[in-house]
């Protein structure tokens, strides 16, 4: 789960207290939100290789939980040291374990699962379908409009998908099978927990809802590892623990604070129109130190999605309330 998802999420209902957009937000990205940009999405695409990394040390659950519970306690810390405002009331509570449970509970597992079976290159791009995903949720459960650009851009994101997919799918490896099956389950996850968000948003502070949401999701992740997973030996290495401080900490924390900090005095719709830069980010360090190889059908797949995600992204800068 990215920081960008949530952030979204949350901010679907504009918030007349913040802060008014420049001249620059409606037209070209000033440089230094830009560089923030893409120091952003550069620290999303080493997420899938710092678990690959991580894996070949510490079991697949212990991991994913360790990650989401510091994660959350770095972000919660950050929160009360701004003193932002807690979540009241129970419906407030249900809905954020409802997101924990679906965008880190199921995000990371499949994530997790997931890299065991498939390169990390290959497991991003899948995984950044999540928008083309929400696209089709929000429709069927918020109700939402496709316009003809939504609609091409989910063509072109499932073409991609199929594309990319089918060969190893017809290879009958259980392990391409599994593989896929586990990343397109995370991002069932975070694009279900993407919905939930968006029907509270505005309801509570989003930097103390996402601390929140990655404990509560993290804790059944630990009570799984607990029962199905051996006691790490090796979690608290050295070299373990600054996997774990680059994954919890730089790959999901840093990056959801300079995000929302980010969105204070930028367009959400033009920054998401970047996100493409995550999947190709993830391809270049798989390709560059993971030696993965794409062969024809993969590369053709990739361009599809990413068109599509790009589609995804200029849709939203003439959708009502799009901007902060």
């Amino acid at each position: 789960m990215t920081g960008r998802d949530v952030t979204e999420a949350w901010t679907a209902t504009p918030d007349p207290t913040r802060v008014r957009h420049s001249g620059a937000a409606a037209g070209e990205l000033p440089r230094r939100a830009l560089a923030k940009i893409i120091l952003v999405m550069l620290l999303w695409a080493l997420c899938f290789p710092l678990i690959t990394v991580g894996l070949s040390s510490v079991t697949p659950l212990y991991f994913a939980a360790t990650r989401a519970l510091l994660a959350g306690a770095a972000l919660l810390l950050l929160a009360t040291a701004l003193r932002r405002p807690h979540p009241a009331g129970p419906a407030t509570w249900a809905a954020l374990l409802a997101i924990g449970l679906t965008a880190t509970s199921l995000g990371f597992l499949g994530m997790f699962l997931a890299s065991q079976f498939v390169a990390p290159g290959f497991a991003t791009v899948i995984a950044n379908t999540q928008p083309l995903i929400a696209a089709v949720l929000a429709a069927w459960i918020l109700g939402e409009t496709l316009g003809r650009r939504e609609k091409a851009a989910l063509v072109l994101g499932f073409a991609g998908v199929v594309t990319m997919t089918l060969p190893r799918l017809a290879g009958g490896n259980v392990a391409d099978v599994a593989g896929i099956a586990y990343v397109l389950a995370a991002a069932i996850g975070v694009a279900t927990g993407n919905i939930l968000m968006k029907r509270m948003a505005g309801r509570v502070d989003p930097l103390m809802a996402m601390g929140l949401q990655l404990v509560l999701g993290g804790l059944p992740l630990m009570l799984a590892a607990l029962g199905f997973e051996p006691a790490p030996r090796t979690l608290w290495t050295p070299e373990m623990m600054a996997v774990l401080a680059a994954l919890a900490l730089a790959g999901t924390a840093l990056p959801f604070y300079l995000w929302f900090s980010l969105l204070r005095s930028s367009s959400l719709s033009r920054a998401n129109t970047f996100s493409f830069l995550t999947p190709v980010f993830g391809l270049a360090i798989g390709v560059g130190l993971f030696g993965e190889r794409l062969g024809w059908p993969e590369l053709a797949g990739i361009g599809l999605v990413l068109v599509g995600i790009w589609q995804i992204g200029r849709s939203q800068d003439h959708a009502p309330g799009s901007r902060l």
